[in-house]
């Protein structure tokens, strides 16, 4: 089985040839430097049309070749929608024809949305090497773990040997540090064998600071009538926004369609400028679902600090208009204060009732639903979210954002209280929303994840600086002398320590942590997952000296629907100094208690850490 995905722009291979395509409608004339496998550099001249689209097949061009645009002044650029970039962001692209590569997964059909246990992963740190096929040796791991789908951080090309991903400038092109193009599509097929989905972070609402050449010519990409801080803002609602909109249009297809991934994670969409209807995330869904997934699920993540809950609603049979589900910041939030203490910045709009904050995510998905935000001087955020099904939200302790924005890295494990911290994983693991784990995260690594990358002398000092500044306001970091301690971004050996030990899995306490996370994964498979499909709203949460309840309603298991009404999850749990008094147990079957001693019929006593799952049925009530 063969996938390609064929779109307007860049270098298509067919039967003449390979046709060259570059929209720029205020370069004048544009030439094609070719150079054949083993050959020597051609130029040639490139068509122009009055839409502003320079063109050229060239009949002796094929696979494998290199080859960039040359401009009017004498600047040559790769080329913007590159399948391939071996010579990092500067350097030529490379001629690629997907049609060489074949797949092994023709009967995946991906799985269903209440199905996912997310694991997120940095393809650079995930092993030692650094690698697409050393990731692919890992996913048996994965799989045994309980984990259902892989979410790996952005791959677009970025400059340098090291990044997070999010400086990518070149969108089609896997960056040529972790391997090639047909060694991602090797890691894709592996995890379709094992029954693992895999989705792509894609970041649509900016461009990074090196070797990004539209603006020197191509204006139109952007629109300066929206700033944001990487300055104007890609041109998705101004003159020329169309094609604009159909380059990220075809870049979310193409990795559905040529790469067969299962779904995007979009970074940032509050960082998106679109004043037009549809959205360009609900055009991108639409596009989604009209093509790849006619035959296959595929699901679409969003990351949107304005908790837009109209970005996640469904439609008459259930299915989202735009995202499918949005990681959800609120929670992690919750947890970190009640987990750390910790009060600085955003968490102080959390500090006031840390448990009760924990309920409510886990009841409603958003915890700020319209509220004013003290952290944000009183600005309102977010939408009522009670209408929306669970798993509309991916929850987690922990991501790459909320451990490498720390000034060292540092894992939520090793700063919050262990009995408390086991406590919330339990209590995420056994919740109705999809769980999202962040590498290393099973067994308790004791790696960080610092903020890494690789630019060049001028800039490398500018974000060095900036970032050591950008701590300077918290009291920890007052003295220069404590900024100075801060890892280097752009030092080789930042990134060498993000990488996971994954020797220390097999030692006691790391296996024990695997074990438990292993444990409660599979407890979710046989109990939870079943009656997942038919759930819609939110559950009631209720909280006192700090205990924690919740139940929600969920539907009924997938197969024998008829007759069968819905059952109902009960979570109980304590994150107190001391031990409870009595307190009523929850109704239903137990499927998981731990910390919890039974006083007499109907009543028990929680320890601190405490956490109580019960499953109702409600046939009959």
């Amino acid at each position: 089985m063969k996938r390609a995905h064929r779109m307007p722009f860049g270098a298509t291979v067919g039967e003449d040839g390979v046709a060259f395509a570059l929209w720029a409608p205020s370069a004048g004339d544009v030439r094609l430097e070719h150079r054949p496998v083993g050959g020597e550099n051609t130029t040639h001249p490139m068509a122009r049309d009055a839409q502003g689209w320079h063109t050229l097949t060239l009949a002796e061009a094929g696979h494998g070749d290199g080859y960039r645009f040359h401009l009017p002044g004498g600047a040559a650029v790769p080329d913007p929608a590159s399948r391939f970039n071996p010579e990092d962001v500067h350097g030529p692209s490379v001629v690629i024809d997907a049609r060489h590569f074949q797949w092994h997964d023709e009967a995946w059909r991906g799985r269903p949305w209440e199905e996912a246990v997310v694991y997120e992963l940095h393809i650079g740190a995930f092993t030692a090497e650094g690698t697409f096929n050393a990731a692919r040796e890992r996913l048996g791991d994965l799989a045994e773990l309980g984990v259902t789908a892989i979410e790996l951080m952005p791959l677009a090309d970025f400059p340098g040997r090291r990044n997070w991903g999010y400086d990518g400038v070149l969108q089609f092109a896997p960056d040529a540090s972790y391997g090639t193009p047909d060694e991602l599509k090797a890691l894709v097929d592996a995890a379709h064998g094992l029954g693992l989905m895999v989705l792509l972070d894609v970041v649509y609402n900016h461009f990074g600071p090196e070797g990004n050449y539209l603006h020197a010519y191509c204006p139109e990409f952007f629109n300066a009538a929206h700033r944001t801080p990487w300055g104007s803002a890609i041109n998705f609602d101004g003159e020329g926004a169309r094609t604009v909109r159909d380059f990220f249009i075809h870049n979310a297809l193409y990795w559905v369609e040529e790469y067969r991934f299962d779904g995007l994670r979009m970074d940032a969409i509050h960082a998106i400028r679109d004043d037009s209807h549809p959205h360009i995330v609900q055009e991108i869904r639409e596009a989604l679902q009209a093509g790849p997934g006619r035959e296959r699920h595929i699901h679409l993540v969003l990351e949107n600090d304005a908790n837009q809950a109209s970005m996640l609603a469904r439609d008459g049979h259930g299915v989202p208009v735009a995202g499918t589900a949005q990681w959800n910041d609120d929670l992690h939030h919750a947890v970190h204060v009640l987990a750390t203490g910790e009060r600085d910045g955003y968490y102080a709009d959390y500090a006031d009732d840390p448990v009760c904050r924990f309920a409510c995510a886990l009841a409603e998905g958003f915890i700020y639903q319209g509220q004013p935000s003290a952290f944000r001087n009183g600005e309102r955020r977010g939408e009522p979210s009670t209408r929306l099904p669970s798993q509309a939200f991916v929850s987690f302790l922990q991501t790459h954002d909320q451990v490498g924005n720390r000034a060292f890295g540092e894992r939520l494990h090793a700063l919050g209280d262990p009995v408390l911290t086991r406590a919330a994983m339990a209590c995420l693991l056994l919740s109705p929303h999809v769980p999202m784990l962040f590498m290393g995260d099973e067994f308790a690594a004791s790696t960080p994840f610092l903020y890494f990358c690789d630019f060049g002398p001028e800039l490398a000092e500018a974000v060095s600086n900036g970032r050591r500044a950008e701590f300077g306001g918290f009291a920890a970091f007052a003295d220069e002398a404590a900024r100075a301690r801060i890892p280097d971004p752009n030092d080789e050996a930042t990134f060498l320590a993000s990488k996971l030990n994954w020797r220390e899995r097999g030692s006691r306490a790391h296996f024990a942590r695997f074990s438990e996370v292993q444990q409660l994964l599979a407890l979710r498979r046989q109990w939870i997952v079943p009656h997942l499909a038919g759930s819609t709203g939110a559950g009631v949460f209720s909280c006192e000296n700090d205990t924690l309840r919740v139940q929600w309603d969920l539907g009924p298991p997938e197969e024998g629907r008829e007759g069968l009404t819905a059952m109902r999850l009960h979570l109980l749990a304590h994150f107190g100094d001391a031990p409870t008094g009595p307190v009523v147990a929850s109704p239903g079957a137990v499927i998981h208690s731990g910390g919890v001693r039974l006083l007499e019929p109907g009543a028990v006593q929680l320890e601190r850490g405490a956490v109580h799952a019960t499953l109702e049925d409600m046939r009959g009530g």
